[in-house]
């Protein structure tokens, strides 16, 4: 790759799991009750035809990983688990009051935090109660993210029983110094241990997440993750760039310095090697930093076209409506967006009090909704047509013309009605998804609100 062109393009910028993404949600135009109209109003039309998503998040760790910036509560009381999973059905029940039918669940995803902190039985006992009211969806697809280091076989057998067919391990990498800084020491032993136990239980999609970029590490670490993975052959790999935001309250992006992280071409380098090298493997790549045998859904939704993104990621389930259960949690309506309180006291409190514990949202524009499609568009397809009459842009020259300079660097081919992003031009996708991104070019950002583009 270009170094000349990764030093003028790795900015800060979004990852786009949104549009708008969160720091441009106006909260002027918000309110709880907008929210609760915006919900219904996407289950009405969606739920008989498409069914609903649920994210859970479980927050819990017991130890604090520094490379995360995830929203979590660092704890070793265990006693914690069956008051927030009582909490958590609450807050379901508050939405299910609010439909006139029972909700479609296709597609259920336990993310956190360690969704593994919590035992069996707890975990039977959330599933059981999210389904108390709600029907399943004949193509539903249920998933869960374990801790190689705490995932217990009664657990995996557990979730299997209750319908989850795909989990995801998160490795990051396997060299020791790079999981000394991060905090995360985690042997090969156990990732193998909690594979073969989720194939031999029946488990139809294993994935493993691994980040580049890490402190200390180097090519010849990833090529050594890269290498024992192989032994494993998960059906699908996350490959994520590390995400440094050390600026946002309560990630713990401590436990190392600066100058131990790869900086720009040395950082981009490690993805060019691991992707290489899963294309020598058979994985074919999906979307912006995921990767996929062939046999696998992800890699069958890229090439029927159906390939969605959301706060979870890249998913070949989509759904209109997502509902966030748990602290910090984000719901999508397609019409709004709304988050949960972030800490587990707060979030406890206005659940039990009766109330949904939504504190800042936003209600998308018709102009954001026409934005928010092209740029998902981009990020699952690599191309967006504006030929439709619905998905015009307006002040399309405007955003055109923030394209000229990628398009100089062929990084972009600009056609009549729409673009295309060329397969080597992946890497800055996110750089060209900003041209869209009319938030970002109305308000002048005095501070760094995002992690590196490349």
């Amino acid at each position: 790759m270009n170094n000349s062109l990764i030093q003028k393009y790795n900015i800060p910028g979004p990852r786009y799991t949104s549009y708008p993404t969160v720091p441009f949600w106006d909260d002027t135009t918000f309110s709880k009750q907008k929210w609760i109209e915006s919900f219904k109003k996407s289950f009405k039309e969606s739920n008989e035809k498409e069914g609903i998503s649920l994210y859970i998040h479980l927050p819990f760790c017991e130890s604090l990983c520094t490379f995360c910036a995830c929203h979590k509560h660092i704890t070793k009381r265990h006693e914690v688990e069956e008051v927030y999973i009582k909490t958590v059905l609450k807050e379901w029940q508050l939405y299910v009051d609010l439909l006139d039918e029972q909700p479609i669940i296709k597609e259920l995803h336990l993310g956190g935090g360690t969704p593994t902190f919590f035992s069996k039985e707890n975990l039977r006992i959330l599933i059981s109660g999210l389904l108390k009211n709600a029907q399943k969806h004949l193509e539903a697809e249920f998933s869960f993210e374990g801790h190689p280091n705490n995932t217990t076989k009664e657990q995996l057998q557990t979730l299997f029983d209750c319908g989850f067919r795909r989990v995801s391990f998160g490795v990051q990498d396997y060299n020791l110094k790079v999981q000394e800084a991060i905090h995360r020491i985690q042997p090969f032993k156990a990732v193998e241990k909690v594979t073969k136990w989720s194939r031999e239980i029946g488990y139809t999609s294993v994935s493993h997440d691994l980040i580049f970029g890490l402190p200390h590490q180097t090519k010849e670490n990833v090529i050594y993750t890269i290498n024992k993975t192989k032994e494993l052959q998960p059906d699908r790999i996350s490959f994520y760039s590390y995400a440094h935001v050390p600026w946002i309250k309560g990630v713990g992006q401590r436990g190392f310095n600066e100058k131990d992280l790869p900086k720009d071409e040395e950082k981009r380098e490690l993805y060019e090697i691991g992707k290489q090298l899963f294309a020598e493997l058979g994985y074919e790549e999906i979307g912006m930093d995921h990767f996929a045998l062939q046999s696998d859904t992800l890699y069958k939704a890229t090439i029927d076209k159906i390939l969605h993104r959301n706060f979870m990621g890249y998913t070949s389930n989509k759904t209109q409506l997502m509902i966030g259960l748990g602290m910090s949690a984000i719901s999508d309506s397609w019409y709004g967006f709304a988050q949960n309180v972030k800490t587990v006291k707060e979030y406890q409190s206005i659940v039990n009090s009766g109330e949904i514990p939504v504190f800042r949202g936003h209600i998308l524009t018709n102009e954001d909704q026409i934005i928010r499609t092209h740029i998902l568009n981009m990020m699952c397809n690599f191309s967006t047509s504006w030929k439709e009459n619905d998905l015009k842009i307006e002040n399309l020259d405007f955003h055109l013309n923030q394209l000229k300079e990628l398009e100089k660097d062929d990084l972009v081919i600009i056609k009549k009605n729409g673009i295309k992003i060329p397969n080597s031009s992946r890497p800055f996708v996110r750089n060209i998804c900003m041209a869209f991104d009319k938030k970002i070019h109305q308000k002048k950002i005095e501070k760094q609100l995002f992690s590196m583009t490349i």
